[in-house]
């Protein structure tokens, strides 16, 4: 039998299983949406605990389990590797991780949310950045932050040198998603909508050294909502404009002022096709030179696939 290593993430988005063989590769993985009702803009905590907990069985029973060998088990057990992160959903993946270890006899190894999207993005990308020094830009509903990495032979050394001061990227196209009338999350209807635009409409970015805010924007966003007088598609474009114009003012400083030119961009955020496309135009140019790196779209998202990678690692060092 394949020896396999169960990773296990339980986001505020996502339940996630995925089972990963040594040399990096999927063997098996499930994962479900959590549910948010219609015109809500998000899930408090104990509702994503009960998503998680019924979700989990069902994912379990999907993967298979009985044919694989499984050796280890790693969960994501704190929002980001830093003191004091804490999200009540992360528990029931610690939990599970646990009890499996003791139920297969098998050592379990615990992981950040955050380290398991930059392993995601890593080992999806069409390439890895070359040295082991890189900045990373996580975008999601929960984070938009600039980190500085620094590989380890067990994760990563993370140092938060920039990011927003108020609202997240997902926040800010989730809120204007549900208030267009979209479902949630809102990002894959945004960049449908938003391939309607002509681009004549904007608001301005609000950015300050490595440091941005999206409330301003937002604020203009849903007035214009309100206002009924320009079309869906350009406030979705609008949107997207803002932070991708966001992300290339505090890129290009960081990279002006010393930091590493080789950048991985992960999070649900990074997804989005027209972000992405303005930023290696713009970034990529020769007065810029920096080198950027994308996560596959199928894994910018919440996963488990980050997880497994780093669980692996935590492993083959501590044998």
């Amino acid at each position: 039998m394949k020896k396999v290593l169960l990773g296990i993430d339980t986001s505020n988005y996502r339940t996630s299983l995925c089972l990963v063989d040594e040399d990096g590769e999927i063997v098996s993985e499930a994962k479900r949406l959590l549910r948010v009702k219609a015109g809500e803009r998000g899930l408090q905590q104990s509702a994503a605990v009960f998503q998680h907990v019924m979700n989990l069985p069902e994912l379990s029973d999907a993967m298979a389990l009985q044919d694989w060998e499984v050796v280890a088990v790693c969960a994501s057990s704190t929002p980001r590797p830093v003191e004091g992160s804490y999200m009540p959903v992360f528990k029931v993946g610690e939990g599970l991780a646990k009890s499996l270890s003791i139920y297969h006899k098998v050592p379990y190894y615990l992981t950040s949310h955050q380290e398991g999207h930059i392993a995601a993005g890593e080992y999806t990308a069409a390439e890895r950045p070359s040295g082991d020094r890189f900045l990373a830009v996580h975008l999601s509903g929960g984070t938009s932050e600039l980190l500085a990495c620094t590989r380890l032979a067990t994760g990563y050394g993370i140092e938060k040198i920039g990011g927003t001061v108020d609202l997240h990227a997902g926040q800010l196209v989730d809120r204007v998603g549900v208030a267009l009338g979209l479902g949630f999350p809102a990002g894959p209807e945004i960049e449908q909508l938003a391939k309607q635009a002509e681009g004549t409409y904007r608001v301005p970015s609000a950015v300050d050294g490595l440091a941005f805010s999206l409330s301003g924007p937002e604020a203009a966003l849903l007035r214009t909502i309100k206002k009924a007088d320009v079309p869906a598609a350009e406030i979705a474009r609008a949107t997207e404009q803002c932070i991708a114009n966001t992300l290339e003012k505090v890129l290009r400083t960081a990279v002006e002022s010393g930091y590493p030119q080789e950048i991985l961009i992960v999070g649900g955020v990074a997804a989005n096709q027209y972000i992405r496309e303005r930023l290696i135009k713009r970034l990529e140019h020769p007065s810029v030179k920096a080198k950027l790196y994308f996560c596959d779209p199928v894994y910018s998202g919440d996963n488990a696939y980050g997880v497994g990678i780093l669980g692996w690692k935590q492993l083959k060092h501590e044998h």
